[in-house]
């Protein structure tokens, strides 16, 4: 069973990702620490990655791009983003829905 480090935070929820830049397509990978790990297909450059892995996201979770912050993790594969509005449990359940759904089609845990 995954179990991800969602918390509560003043302005809503907050998510730990793991974020591996370069891949061939944009994708949840499994769980890594605690961590939605994502592959993304954007390069480490100029917040590319960052920018690829908050759309996908909110996308994935259905939740307005405007909804998503980076709070920590600019220059690192390993982020923080705060979901305005959400609630950690239900962050928590749909994060962990798209990981299993991303690693049905092949992806790790």
């Amino acid at each position: 069973m995954t179990v991800l480090d969602v918390r509560e935070h003043r302005l809503g929820a907050t998510l730990r990702l793991a974020v591996r830049p370069g891949a061939p397509r944009t994708r949840p990978a499994g769980e890594h620490g605690g961590a939605l790990k994502l592959a993304v297909a954007a390069p480490a450059e100029r917040g590319r990655a960052n920018a690829e892995a908050l759309r996908f996201l909110a996308g994935a979770l259905d939740l307005s791009a405007a909804r998503l912050e980076l709070l920590s993790g600019e220059l690192s594969r390993d982020k923080v983003v705060l979901c305005r509005g959400a609630r950690a449990g239900e962050l928590r359940a749909a994060a962990e829905a798209l990981i299993g759904r991303g690693t049905a089609r092949g992806g790790r845990r």
